[in-house]
Parts: structure tokens; sequence; C-alpha cells
């Protein structure tokens, strides 16, 4: 009874992992759809996201029957309710991605971003995309010591995210204003991308040792 137990645990953190790969994929071809002015592409995130929402109910409902049925405690009992989070956490990234794709969508066959923010969006969303990779490798050897760097992996994305404001408050800002609120919703987007995946990791933390790095609080 215990091995069908561990096998089931087992297999809800694979699950997440899976989803974890999913959401960095989505994310990338998003960001790629974005920067190229790719339609194509963005209609295969917005489509695919469904899998990632089906894949987040298949999961939560492991996790509670898990809960209900096995009473766990202790290790156990903060692994499945960190379960529930970190599942609610990655289905939000493949949001997301969707919302970046959802522009890309919306402005073709021109291209969203002014030649100013490129670079910024580029670092940005390869920070992000290795940010979501890491969090699925932590899913799958939770490893607390390296769930607990992805905070400092953020800061670039914080940083860039920050300086995006101040290029639009700039003067010299000459893209009008339905081009600057577009940087603003897309800069946003990847900010939360990115804090979603170091919240995985705090949870992976969670689970090994019982308590919770600082982090920055979810919006």
């Amino acid at each position: 009874m215990r091995t069908a137990y561990r096998d089931e645990l087992a297999a809800l953190r694979r699950q997440l992992a899976d989803m974890c790969g999913l959401a960095a994929d989505a994310m990338g071809h998003a960001s790629n759809a974005l920067l190229q002015a790719d339609l194509e592409l963005a209609e295969q995130v917005i489509a695919d996201h469904a899998d990632v929402a089906d894949k987040w109910r298949a999961a939560e409902g492991r996790a509670v029957r898990l809960l209900a049925l096995q009473q766990p405690v202790a290790g156990d009992l903060r692994k499945i309710v960190g379960a529930l989070h970190v599942g609610a956490d990655i289905e939000r990234m493949g949001a997301l991605a969707v919302h970046v794709a959802n522009i890309a969508r919306l402005r073709h066959p021109e291209q969203a971003l002014p030649d100013e923010v490129r670079g910024s969006f580029t670092e940005m969303a390869e920070v992000a995309v290795q940010l979501a990779r890491a969090a699925r490798e932590v899913l799958m050897s939770p490893d607390a010591e390296k769930a607990a760097q992805l905070r400092e992996k953020d800061d670039v994305v914080d940083t860039r995210h920050r300086q995006l404001f101040a290029v639009l408050i700039d003067r010299e800002w000459r893209s009008g204003v339905c081009s600057a609120v577009d940087v603003a919703l897309l800069g946003r987007f990847y900010e939360r991308f990115a804090d979603h995946a170091v919240e995985i990791g705090r949870r992976v933390v969670f689970e090994a040792t019982g308590g919770l790095p600082m982090h920055k609080k979810l919006a």
C-alpha cells in the first residue's frame, strides 16, 4: 500500500515537472512570436495552452485524492500541499505566455516592440525561460539549495522591468501611447512569469526544510 502511495507521489511530481517544461516552451515560443512578428507561432501558443490547463486539472485531482485517501502528515503533507500551489503557479505561467502571444497576434503584421526596447525584451525572455527550465529541474530532483538560487536569477528580469518604465516616461519616447501600453503590459507579463518560477523554488525549499526563504510577494 505504501509503495503505491509513493508511486503516486512520484507521478504527481513528474506531472508538475512536465507542466513546467510546457510553460517554458510556451514562453519561448511566445517570445519568438513577439520578436519576429510570427502569427502562426503566436496562434500555436494560444491553442496549446489547453494542454497545460488539462494537465493541471489532472495533477490537482491526483493531489486531492492523495490528501483525502492517505491523510499524509509532516513531509508528505508539505509535498502534496506544495504540489497544489506549484501547479497553480505553472498554470499561471502558461497563461502569461498566452498573454504575450496575444499581443504579438494583435499587432501582426507589425512589430509589437519598438527598436529601443527589443534588446531588453530579448534578455527578459531568455532569462524567464531559463528560470522555468531551472524550476522544472528542481521539481524533478528536489534540491533546496538550487531551488533557493532561482531568486538570484530573477534579479535580471526585475532590473529590466524597472528600466522599461524609465524608457517609457522619458521625453524621448516617440512610439506613441498604444506602443507604451503594450510595452508596459509585456514587461509585467515577463516579470510575473519569472516570479512564479521563483515561487516554485520557494515551495521546493518548503517541502525540504519546512521553512520558506525570503521572497517578493506576488501581486
